[in-house]
């Protein structure tokens, strides 16, 4: 591959990823280029910026967000949209990070993605960038009337918002910040709200001018795209530009020469009876790695220390009593210079010394007596497992390609080396038992006074004082306005809404690059599926290459548990792997696990069938081995169904604590989530158990549990043992493999002596009745937004649809809802859900700080949708879907989707005939779906997960509309 414009650096086979590696440089700006050529069908493109802020007004992260809202070539308010709208993208998004920001695209379909190259080129290098955008996705002020309250909106004002109302997040942002006090990493690249509103225009103009220039760019492609045609696309860009000097570099912090500490608190309520609102953390500054092997080093060293619950640093962390859970857990290798940490979420914070004193006695404890054979071996063959099977679940592969390589790239380092780790895995296998990693923990930390030691609390007072601060800066700002300014606030207000209410001229949407209906393809994608019976248990496999790797899901069907035990089922399987089985505690069980396979992992999986007979409800242990490793995968997974030690008490506890911190750390970053399964756990009995095992009722259920287990233990260990006895039998049971035809013989033999060795009852189903009604919820959380949803269950108002409702869905999300939630009501994000099958309809909104606002744009959706239906946007719809339904699966994904949709009832044809229906989408299916809306807008349930002053104001506005309790 060559191309005038650009100099060939590097020409490399890089075997470690089956790909040919070439690394251009743009002879005219300096641009340079990584170029991936392999068999991977799933295309990656990606250009990154080196974009250091100088401050927190999140500069970097505002212009993210406003590249995409038109460019030159595409002048339309929201091109990102119409891509998500009307393409078969496989990956569409934009990232900022500390010092860059990453504009990643993917697809199958190679017109599909030249068209999201050519929209994110002309996007990043020739936005369009008006004030108005600015304001829209940065912040602004909003007056609507002389006697209405000023207020700041803005998108990533709000996100920010939601951020900073996370504890994680801002013990996250508190420890980077002190760590890095002289650089770039010591300011929020995503923003503080209370420094974004400094920022201005011009500000935000020159940002792009510095930074956003092919002289500062790096760029990935990867994939089976024809390789010529990368540089050609480039160069019908950059050849534009004339080089410029950018000064980007990330400067190293300055090391220290004796530790300190940081302390800071969070909006939040304190347990008079027992504080367990602290976290504290052990961090460390590291140097820049050198190499692969030291990248691997850290990696390795990480999950030695504290990267299973068998891990030292953390099985001591979290046996000690301290604390609910880890945090840290690590080095982290993203920024130029790695920071590394280790601590202890839901303490006494007046315990914060003694967690410092365990995790430093506990590295030099680990630095002397070093790992066991065990561990290594254990750390070695997971490490090398993972690299080899290069599984990156729905991420696609080649972006993990990319963000390997620019951790070097963009400091001046070599590209290609991360992708490369024969070599580096060779040397650690040699140096692993000769006192490496204990040299390390040394090096790394022991000796390393660049330490920093964060503590932060709650305070509950803090929410209402920042409400507070910000009511009168904003009420000071008012005071300097005289009438004339303030009728220029109003004015600009309106305009910006007036804005953001116009509609697209129909010849510049016709600009944005679209596939048509005759590029999709009509069929369903099938996967091969042999069944059949072993020793009465069904069995499924699926021929498939796996690169000589077996894939094993083993399923046990729910419904023989009484509706009592459901809540205890995440604890019940994390019991099963993390607290050892009769012949081996859970350590030795853990490294056992870790040197014998690719990994074990357990979870549980709900659907309502597709006849409507009931739920699919199944509890899954899976597994992965290679060939001669599979007999024992599966001895090892016969030791946890029959003989985990259910009886340990302190370790179950544990596991509940950690269970109840990683519940209430998911509220905010989750919180949509979690209204929505609170808003269908009355609609159908899938979406009570969801509730049960996830939802409101189980962080509830978590709360008790973790009293109970000191008052009445045996009654718990009862419990555990009773769910076990009912659930492991193969008379509900399911097995699937997914392997290479020339494995599965000697692997059906070994199955069928593993099902011989399991017991064999008949149960029936378990009564599952229950009596959750839907209602009207506030939840209450300290949070400066809210999660706002509304939604029915469309069946129950007699109401079905066809699969052509997913087509409507897309264009109202992408349209009607994006512009009222996001656009104009400055929400990070709106959209709404369906489920076919089970017809359960959703509204759900993120980090909005309206309430009200946002339920009458849902009651608002029915009208939106009657308007009329143009034949692009009804195309583009079509296709978006189509990329959905479409989406590329690793070979183990695709095994065990096979299998769901049998247990399901999702035959290929039903899959065919849904299929056929979106292709043949009409505007009558809008309508039908906007009569549905009007259904919901009358007897939907609303359920908002948010602070208590919006609910409050909520409910004095309508009284009763919210029955209120508070979550956290």
């Amino acid at each position: 591959m060559s191309h005038p414009a650009f100099e060939l650096v590097r020409d490399e086979t890089i075997a470690e990823i089956n790909s040919q590696a070439q690394l251009f440089r743009h002879k005219k700006t300096g641009a340079e280029v990584l170029s991936l050529v392999n068999d991977d069908e799933n295309k990656v493109f990606g250009i990154t910026f080196k974009t250091p802020p100088e401050d927190s007004t999140g500069i970097a992260h505002i212009l993210e967000h406003s590249v995409l809202c038109g460019s030159a070539k595409f002048p339309v308010k929201k091109p990102f949209v119409e891509l998500l709208k009307g393409s078969m993208h496989t990956f569409l998004n934009a990232m900022t990070f500390p010092d860059k920001t990453a504009y990643p695209v993917a697809s199958q379909n190679l017109k599909d993605f030249y068209n999201l190259v050519d929209v994110y080129l002309d996007a990043v290098l020739f936005p369009l960038l008006t004030e108005d955008t600015f304001e829209q996705e940065g912040w602004h002020y909003e007056l609507e009337s002389r006697d209405a309250p000023l207020v700041y909106k803005g998108v990533v004002f709000n996100e920010m918002k939601g951020v900073y109302s996370s504890p994680d997040s801002v013990m996250h942002t508190l420890t980077q910040n002190a760590l890095f006090p002289d650089t770039t990493y010591g300011k929020s690249s995503g923003g503080d709200p209370k420094v974004i509103p400094e920022l201005t225009f011009a500000d935000f103009k020159r940002f792009h001018q510095t930074y956003y220039h092919p002289s500062n760019a790096r760029v990935v492609f990867a994939g089976d795209d024809p390789a010529d045609k990368r540089l050609e696309l480039l160069d019908a860009y950059f050849s534009r530009f004339e080089p410029i000097p950018v000064d980007a570099e990330v400067k190293l912090q300055p090391r220290w020469n004796a530790p300190r500490q940081v302390s800071g608190t969070y909006a939040g309520d304190i347990d008079p009876d027992k504080r367990r609102d602290g976290m504290v953390s052990v961090n460390w500054m590291l140097e820049p790695p050198q190499g692969r092997e030291e990248v691997l080093s850290h990696g390795m060293l990480s999950y030695l220390l504290a990267g299973n619950p068998a891990a030292p640093l953390r099985k001591k962390l979290t046996e000690s009593g301290l604390g609910e859970g880890m945090i840290g857990g690590g080095i982290s290798t993203f920024l130029r210079q790695p920071m590394g940490g280790f601590g202890l979420k839901g303490i006494d914070p007046a315990d914060a010394e003694k967690v410092e004193k365990l995790v430093l006695e506990t590295l030099a404890e680990l630095a002397e007596t070093g790992f066991s054979a065990e561990q290594r071996e254990a750390a070695i063959n997971t490490f090398e497992f993972n690299l080899r099977e290069q599984n990156t679940g729905s991420y696609p592969r080649g972006m993990s390609y990319m963000f390997s390589a620019l951790g070097n790239w963009l400091h001046g380092g070599d590209p290609l080396a991360p992708l490369q780790f024969e070599a580096a895995l060779d040397a650690l296998k040699d140096k692993a038992g000769k006192g490496h990693f204990e040299k390390e923990i040394r090096r790394l930390f022991l000796d390393n006074p660049h330490r920093l030691t964060s503590l932060l609390q709650a305070d509950p007072e803090q929410g209402a004082r920042e409400a507070r601060e910000e009511t009168e800066k904003l009420a000071a700002m008012r005071e300097t306005l005289d009438d004339t300014a303030i009728d220029a606030v109003i004015a600009r207000t309106e305009r910006l809404k007036a804005l953001q209410e116009e509609v697209d001229k129909p010849e510049d949407l016709a600009k944005i690059p679209t596939l048509t209906l005759a590029d999709l393809d009509r069929d369903i994608r099938t996967i091969p599926t042999e069944e059949s019976r072993v020793g009465g248990v069904r069995m499924l496999y699926h021929p498939l290459p796996t690169l000589g790797i077996l894939y094993l899901d083993i399923g046990f069907d729910l419904r023989v548990l009484d509706k009592a035990l459901l809540p205890y089922l995440p604890l019940f399987g994390r019991a099963l792997l993390q607290t050892g089985t009769g012949k081996e505690d859970f350590v030795s069980l853990t490294q056992r696990i870790g040197r014998t396979t690719g990994g074990i992992a357990q979870h549980r999986a709900l659907a309502t069938k597709q006849d409507g007979s009931g739920t699919a409800a199944w509890f899954f242990l899976s597994g992965k081995a290679v060939p001669d490793k599979f007999g024992a995968m599966l001895e090892i997974m016969g030791d946890v169904l029959l003989d985990a030690q259910l009886g340990n008490r302190e370790r179950f506890k544990q596991m509940a604590l950690e269970e109840k911190a990683g519940f209430e750390a998911r509220l905010v970053p989750g919180g949509n989530g979690i209204v929505d399964t609170r808003l269908k756990a009355g609609l159908t009995e899938a979406s009570w158990v969801a509730e049960q095992l996830g939802g409101v009722s189980y962080g509830q259920f978590l709360k008790t549990l973790v009293k109970t287990i000191d008052s009445d233990w045996p009654a718990v260990e009862a419990t555990l043992r009773t769910i076990r006895d009912r659930l492991f039998n193969r008379t509900r049971m399911v097995v699937n493999v997914t392997a290479d035809e020339a494995l599965w013989p000697r692997a059906q033999g070994e199955i069928a002596g593993f099902v011989s060795g399991l017991p064999d009852a008949a149960l029936p189903d378990a009564d599952w009745s229950h009596a959750f009604a839907p209602r009207n919820e506030g939840l209450i959380i300290p949070a400066q937004v809210n999660y706002v949803g509304k939604g029915a269950n469309l069946k129950a108002l007699g109401i079905e649809l066809s699969a052509a409702t997913s087509v409507a869905l897309r264009l109202l999300n992408t349209t009607y809802l994006w512009d009222k939630v996001r656009v104009q009501g400055g929400a990070y994000g709106g959209s709404s859900r369906f489920d076919l099958t089970s017809g359960n309809f959703a509204f759900l909104s993120y980090r909005d700080p309206n309430l009200l606002k946002t339920l009458d744009v849902y009651d608002g959706a029915a009208k939106a949708l009657r308007a009329e239906i143009g034949e692009t946007d009804l195309t583009r719809s079509i296709i978006g879907v189509f990329g959905d339904l479409d989406r590329p699966e690793f070979v183990d994904a695709k095994g065990y989707s096979a299998m769901w949709r049998l247990l399901t009832g999702t035959t290929d044809a039903l899959r065919q005939r849904r299929r056929d229906e979106i292709l043949g989408t009409s505007r009558a299916d809008f309508l039908a779906l906007a009569d549905a809306l009007d259904a919901v807008a009358k007897h939907g349930h609303v359920v908002v997960l948010g602070g208590e002053a919006a609910i409050t104001a909520a409910n004095e506005k309508r009284p009763g509309l919210l029955e209120v309790s508070k979550v956290l």
